[in-house]
């Protein structure tokens, strides 16, 4: 049974705006509810390479290869501003107008699968966080790290459906005010450019 700080920090931690988050509520305005449980089921997913690699011990890399983290942080910048540019294309995934041409939720998801894995920090935040909250007389580490990731991403899932839900609410109303929607549209492409500058920038963990 998970502890209540364990809990409350990895729901702390969903809770923060990321590209998990803006993803799927970009999706939930532009493609309503639907649409936007097809994000949030990519984007948890997407966790389930930087969860392996943790317990494996393969995040490790990152903090003694420069050369590995770098690879995926650039390929992970090069999809967020891919994104961005998504969001301002007249008929990107991410529009958000009336008669919109159908878009597979197949597609939405692997948006949101693809953002999540070219996040290096995704790794690094497992190894950091899940063993904080293993107990140091369990003899075999691996099931209790298991299922704390697990308990991670149904947090995940259940948040983003959440998001994506009220994104969705607010559709109708905001799809009839075009000038909102404009400006809806260039904020999101721009916290996407932000994150992948963001992403950019960063330096791996010490």
């Amino acid at each position: 049974m998970p502890s209540i700080e364990f809990l409350l920090t990895a729901l702390v931690v969903v809770l923060l705006p990321g590209t998990g988050v803006i993803y799927t509520l970009a999706v939930g305005l532009g493609r309503g509810f639907g649409a936007s449980i097809a994000a949030a089921f990519g984007c948890t997913f997407g966790i389930v390479p930087a969860a392996i690699a943790s317990i494996i011990g393969l995040a490790a890399i990152f903090h003694t290869s420069a050369l590995a983290f770098q690879i995926i942080k650039y390929l992970g910048v090069a999809y967020l501003m891919f994104m961005a540019w998504s969001i301002l294309r007249e008929c990107g995934t991410l529009d958000v107008k009336e008669n919109k041409d159908p878009v597979p939720y197949s597609k939405i998801a692997m948006h949101g699968l693809v953002i999540n894995i070219l996040n290096p920090k995704l790794s690094l935040f497992f190894l950091a966080f899940l063993p904080q909250f293993v107990s140091t007389s369990s003899p075999n580490p691996t099931p209790e790290l298991v299922g704390l990731a697990s308990i991670f991403m149904l947090i995940t899932f259940i948040v983003f459906i959440l998001y994506g839900g009220f994104a969705a609410l607010v559709r109708d109303a905001l799809i009839s005010k075009p000038t909102i929607m404009v400006w809806m549209k260039r904020g999101f492409a721009g916290a996407f450019a932000f994150l992948g500058l963001k992403l950019a920038l960063s330096e791996r963990w010490s």
